[in-house]
């Protein structure tokens, strides 16, 4: 329980926060879950397709201050790094 206004103002605040980062960091996961199970089944159109809408989200995740910038460009990187090694398999 909140001791005074300002505390109890701060309590409210963090409960809308806390509700609309979890929309934002539920995004995030599933369109990295996208692109992860496309590699998985080797198709490498739609890897590419859902890298390419994973990356905005990505950032504006990031910008939200929901993850830090530093874990979004950590997981595109390795996403990209997955895209680009199924062109490398293919091409041999």
């Amino acid at each position: 329980m909140a001791n005074s206004n300002q505390a109890d103002k701060r309590a409210r605040q963090n409960v809308a926060h806390r509700a609309r980062n979890v929309v934002y960091r539920t995004r995030f996961r599933t369109f990295q879950k996208r692109v992860v199970k496309a590699v998985q089944a080797k198709d490498q159109d739609q890897a590419k397709a859902c890298y390419a809408a994973f990356v905005p989200i990505a950032d504006a995740t990031a910008g939200k201050g929901v993850i830090h910038p530093n874990k979004a460009a950590r997981i595109k990187s390795r996403l990209n790094a997955m895209v680009k090694g199924m062109a490398a398999a293919k091409a041999k």
